[in-house]
């Protein structure tokens, strides 16, 4: 545990896989650092989220860190997409494997935020009355860490159990015999209910909106396999670091219209049995950005579906009809389409059949009561932006960070914004972490921060703070990049969609994640960096040395 000291050079805000290897980078470097977390305990997502069927969608050896040789021999993967209890396993593993515990502190929420202009310093409130300074703050909160309920009347009337998926209780819940509701049926629930489905007396499902989904088909990883994977670890990472999504799999580079609907249909069912996303990322790019090829794929895939689904009208409600598939991240399923073939499973439409409310029993929807001992709310996240909200940011003048991003975050390489000197987000809004990979695109925020302030370090600067113009170069870069992509009218996370936030609902794009991909973005802020980190003013430096960010970025970066 972090000693008391008050004043720390950097603060780091979240103890979660990026917060767990920044402070990596920094205890090398012997900064002075710390990290807080509101958590009782390190893990992020992986701590909070003990959902059953939690588990990596990625596979499970290109989530690791790939910092340390010694680390990637020592692990053993199990299966091929990790559930929550190996992962948090994996994550404490790390931490005393390089001592980190002792920078970390917990039970600390960070409540507000304020640069001191005259000090060039942050001062940061903690919820146990606290006020601590320091020079940088690193915000390594989740992308997925603020979750969001519904707002239906009655919800602190049910005399059962209810909780929200990210606070699914530590301890055993009971499921056997129980009635359980699920409210949702995104990627959390789609993981839920097929797992659940048979353990539980009766489940029902709550749908408003169906989303695609496709099998993750996991599997145990043997001790040859995990040999040849450490042996393969050099060219693992390098095809991530290659790929768009930072993954394993790669686009097929072929045009959709250059080849023959037979093997179009033959790329796909290969695609469709096999694990991970491969049916997703390595199919044709035209799925992405052509409507019509998008159209015949979503059409392969609610085929598909209605294979799997016994009950025609069941599975015919399965089935989205307001967006294609892969316009907004697939989840992955273990016999979720399956579950609904079973006589205690039940899928009720709220579109046809709106929640009123809560009752002591229940709920109750236009079309009546149900009863149940469980209600599961699997509503999702105010995400990307929203645990950046939770906490008070003021910056230069005490502008509000969350009243600056109320109509959508605007950030320099989704790492600073103009305003909030030496605030650093190496996962931040627009950055290359939430649309890849999330360990990949980690490392990368990571490593370009540090390298910053080591930038900084070298030169006694005390201050670094982007200017209005380079940034709004690079938020007017990632919305061209929208403009391309048919996810630019999804309803989901990508474009800030959230019904249960307000100002998040459906009619207003919020421009939260960078979608070119891995090697653009990765070429883009190396492209900064070898300029001179041009597009930021460095303090204490003269007028002359501001190096605004070139007009031909966007060229150089695509």
């Amino acid at each position: 545990m972090a000693g008391d000291k008050s004043h720390y050079e950097v603060i780091v805000v979240g103890a979660g896989v990026a917060g767990i290897y920044q402070i990596k980078r920094l205890a090398d470097l012997g900064v002075d650092a710390l990290v807080l977390d509101a958590a009782p305990d390190l893990g992020g997502t992986w701590y909070w989220n003990r959902y059953p069927g939690a588990r990596f969608d990625s596979e499970s050896y290109t989530y690791g860190y790939s910092f340390s040789k010694e680390l990637l021999d020592e692990w053993h993967w199990k299966e091929r997409f990790s559930g929550q209890p190996e992962n948090l396993r994996y994550l404490n593993y790390v931490a005393d494997k390089f001592d980190l515990r002792k920078y970390m502190q917990f039970n600390c929420k960070v409540e507000a935020a304020e640069f001191d202009e005259a000090d060039d310093l942050w001062r940061l409130r903690i919820d146990d009355g606290r006020e601590l300074t320091c020079r940088f703050v690193i915000m390594a909160v989740g992308l997925l860490s603020a979750p969001t309920l519904p707002r239906f009347a009655g919800m602190d009337s049910f005399k059962g159990r209810s909780f929200h998926t990210f606070h699914w209780p530590h301890q055993p819940v009971e499921l056997a015999g129980k009635k359980v509701a699920v409210i949702g049926t995104g990627a959390t629930a789609i993981q839920i209910i097929g797992e659940i489905a048979d353990k539980v007396g009766e489940l029902t499902v709550f749908q408003r909106r169906p989303n695609w989904s496709a099998p993750l088909n996991n599997s145990p990883i043997s001790d040859t396999e995990m040999a040849d994977i450490r042996a393969r670890y050099d060219d693992i990472f390098e095809t991530c670091g290659r790929t768009p999504g930072g993954f394993v799999h790669e686009p097929d580079r072929r045009g959709f219209f250059e080849v023959t609907r037979e093997e179009r249909l033959a790329l796909w069912d290969r695609l469709y049995d096999e694990p991970g996303f491969g049916i997703w990322l390595s199919n044709f790019r035209e799925i992405f950005t052509d409507p019509a090829a998008n159209a015949e794929f979503s059409a392969y895939i609610a085929d598909r579906i209605r294979r799997r689904v016994n009950d025609p009208a069941v599975a015919e409600k399965l089935i989205p009809r307001d967006h294609g598939f892969g316009v907004q991240r697939v989840p992955l399923e273990t016999n979720y389409f399956e579950a609904y073939n079973r006589p205690n499973v039940h899928l009720v439409d709220i579109s046809e059949t709106p929640i009123e409310r809560i009752t002591e029993t229940g709920l109750r929807t236009s079309a009546g009561d149900h009863a149940f001992d469980i209600i599961v709310y699997s509503t999702g996240f105010d995400a990307i932006t929203g645990a950046y909200d939770h906490i008070d940011i003021s910056g230069i003048g005490g502008e509000k960070l969350s009243e600056k991003w109320k109509d959508g975050p605007s950030t320099f390489l989704g790492m600073l914004v103009h305003g909030y000197p030496n605030l650093l987000m190496p996962t931040g809004p627009q950055s290359g972490s939430a649309s890849t990979n999330f360990p990949r695109g980690i490392e990368t925020g990571v490593n370009w921060c540090t390298a910053l302030l080591q930038h900084m370090w070298a030169r006694g600067y005390t201050r670094a703070d982007p200017t209005r113009a380079a940034q709004e170069r690079w938020t007017g870069y990632v919305a061209k990049m929208y403009a391309i992509m048919l996810l630019r009218n999804a309803k989901g996370w990508f474009t800030g969609y959230n019904s249960n936030v307000p100002g998040h609902e459906e009619g207003k794009v919020r421009h939260v994640v960078f979608n070119g991909g891995t090697p653009k973005y990765v070429a883009a802020i190396n492209d900064v960096t070898a300029k001179g980190y041009e597009g930021i003013v460095f303090t204490p430096d003269s007028p002359a040395s501001v190096r605004p960010l070139a007009a031909g970025v966007e060229a150089r970066a695509g």
